[in-house]
């Protein structure tokens, strides 16, 4: 099984895993137009060969046979007050 995978053009650090290059006819609608135009990043087989850097490829194989897509999202902000108070302490 492959996967294309497509940066955001709207929104930092988020990407689209899809089955097939150009295929976002299982992608939800409101999704696309809050996505912006799909920029390819690259091909990838999941078959383990390779690893993603931050997604579970058992959940993007899953989501994939399930939905047709993987949304990837940024890791939330550090908080670095929060940091800073805990050590202050």
């Amino acid at each position: 099984m492959f996967c294309v995978i497509y940066r955001s053009a709207k929104r930092d650090q988020t990407y689209l895993y899809v089955d097939k290059k150009d295929d976002f006819s299982r992608v939800p609608e409101a999704l696309m137009k809050s996505f912006g135009t799909p920029q390819l990043v690259m091909l990838l087989p999941l078959d383990g060969s390779k690893k993603l850097a931050s997604a579970d490829i058992e959940k993007v194989k899953q989501a994939l046979k399930e939905e047709g897509f993987y949304l990837q999202m940024p890791p939330p902000p550090e908080n670095l007050l929060s940091g800073h108070y805990n050590v202050s302490k």
